[in-house]
């Protein structure tokens, strides 16, 4: 059957062999789409031509610009192919972008951002065996991307104090820092305070010019007054930040993990003024109860995470819950040292009565402290019992009959038996989900028996016997950036891609590559926990509407 061409004014019959038939051919010349359609009720009915607006190229730049910032980064790069137009304006849409920061991107930076001329988040990071962008690199970028808000380096190694100095004075609207495994040192971090006056969070990992020879000390500078999150994590000398932790008046949430020195005398000098910190993280530090004390000073705390501090004891917790009555959420991680048990929880029952997260890590209870939590804090929704020698049937038939608010439990790694878990088929009225994994006594038919009896509970039952040793007890949310869990001192494999541009990081998973010297001055905090708790997630997906985590 022969094709008319489809252009105005032209006719065409319909097949007899076919008399139902319908043809479309469209051409699109500027802004309009012609087209011919034939129809069926008249051997004598010629086609008929209209017009339709090709509405695609009649968006302004801006709406199609907003149109791309619901994209995933994908579908933006094929977006960006489909004309110039679209290749430019979705270059100018782009606000965020990770590069490969590899010394061979000296070259591209120039046309780089020229086509992403309106990046504000920027994302550097180097592989391990390569080398990374320069000096001369960072400096080109600052100059070209003067309204830089966030910035992450990530094994920048070759970059110095005098290139962080020149990027702090091109970029002083930087409102969000993060480095990890770089190698500048306390000149480069003190620019970037003096400089950048709008700072709000500043997150540093394994900043290598950071050591015990440096003698001047880590800020406060311009940027103190701004600053709301410090987030640091093993440093040799972490303590050499005081003075910025210290002056940062408006601190919201400081988070220490990992990181040597003394910290008492600093976690003392914060609780000697006024401060509004409402969430602190101590994660493996040299801190005793005086820290602790100190601590408890902070009137306006909420979240408080405790994690492997040996020197820590009950009477510290006792100060916390006795003058922390705003608490919300608690982890405690104990690593079997015996130290805090039933004297600071009773503590924490009586004084804490907002809590609603509680998470006890290695932490031997009986059931009279677990009955003073579930008396007195009648807000507890999520509750996580993991690697206790002590907490069996009776502890958690007191949690089934005494926890009415409790929403979501973690039970891993104690001696409980079905007779305990049992006792939720009746109690915790307000329950979704139970979680019990690693709990030998506890059989497979559990679950169906459970579900039968509560039809709306969520049971995840894990019966697998593991050895203790093979277990893991971090429950720091201080230790994830980007949502993935590191192990003690080691990175795992980052990657990213934007714009074409990819990025990736790689740490070796082996301890061999630690200096001799930090092995040993690590000592007990270097080696691996015994139980993990996957309370951290329930966490995230249910707090309350009052949680400001």
């Amino acid at each position: 059957m022969g094709q008319s061409s489809s252009i105005p004014g032209s006719t065409h019959r319909p097949s007899p062999t076919n008399p139902t038939h319908h043809h479309h051919r469209t051409i699109t010349p500027r802004s309009e789409t012609y087209y011919y359609s034939m129809t069926d009720t008249d051997d004598n009915q010629c086609g008929n031509i209209g017009t339709v607006d090709d509405y695609i190229s009649e968006l302004p730049d801006e709406c199609l610009a907003s149109i791309f910032h619901f994209l995933s980064s994908g579908d933006r790069k094929s977006a960006s192919l489909v004309s110039k137009r679209w290749l430019k304006i979705e270059g100018q849409s782009r606000h965020r972008l990770s590069l490969n920061a590899q010394s061979e991107l000296l070259v591209q930076i120039p046309s780089l951002f020229s086509r992403f001329d309106a990046v504000t988040k920027l994302a550097l990071r180097c592989e391990r065996r390569s080398i990374s962008l320069d000096d001369d690199a960072l400096t080109l970028i600052s100059v070209r991307c003067k309204n830089l808000t966030r910035l992450k380096l990530r094994a920048c190694r070759e970059l110095t104090d005098a290139g962080m100095a020149a990027f702090a004075r091109n970029c002083k609207n930087l409102k969000k820092f993060s480095c990890g495994s770089c190698a500048f040192g306390v000149k480069g971090m003190n620019a970037v305070l003096d400089h950048c006056a709008s700072l709000e969070e500043l997150s540093v990992k394994r900043l290598r010019g950071v050591n015990d020879a440096v003698e001047v000390p880590v800020g406060p500078g311009l940027a103190a007054s701004s600053l709301r999150t410090i987030c640091l994590k093993e440093l040799y000398n972490g303590p050499s930040f005081g003075p910025l932790i210290v002056g940062a008046k408006n601190l919201k949430t400081l988070k220490l993990l990992r990181c040597l020195g003394d910290w008492d005398k600093v976690l003392e000098d914060i609780g000697r003024r006024k401060n509004c910190l409402v969430e602190v993280h101590l994660e493996r530090l040299q801190v005793t109860d005086a820290g602790l004390m100190a601590v408890s000073g902070f009137p306006d705390l909420e979240i408080l995470h405790l994690v492997k501090t040996p020197e820590c004891t009950n009477a510290g917790i006792v100060c916390v819950a006795e003058h922390c009555k705003l608490l919300r959420k608690l982890h405690i991680d104990g690593w079997r040292t015996n130290r805090i048990g039933n004297e600071g929880l009773i503590s924490i029952g009586k004084h804490c009565g907002n809590l609603q997260e509680l998470v006890l890590i290695g932490v031997n209870l009986s059931a009279v402290s677990l009955e003073a939590v579930a008396t007195n804090c009648q807000r507890l929704e999520r509750l996580a019992l993991c690697g206790s020698e002590t907490i069996g049937d009776a502890e958690i038939s007191c949690v089934a009959s005494k926890c009415v608010a409790l929403k979501k439990l973690c039970i891993k790694g104690c001696p409980v038996t079905d007779q305990g878990i049992e006792a939720f088929a009746w109690g915790c009225p307000n329950l979704v989900k139970i979680k019990v994994k690693k709990c030998r006594g506890v059989t497979s038919d559990l679950a169906d028996w459970l579900k039968v009896r509560r039809g709306t509970l969520m049971v995840n039952l894990d019966v697998c016997e593991v050895e203790a040793d093979g277990l893991d007890a971090s429950a720091s949310d201080g230790a994830q950036e980007d949502g993935v869990e590191f192990p003690p001192m080691v990175m795992s494999q980052v990657s990213g891609a934007v714009g074409g541009a990819s990025a990736a990081v790689d740490i070796p998973s082996s301890s061999n590559w630690r200096p001799s010297i930090f092995r040993s001055r690590l000592g007990l905090f270097g080696v691996r926990s015994l139980v993990a708790c996957t309370f951290r997630r329930w966490s995230n997906g249910g707090s309350g509407s009052n949680d400001s985590s």
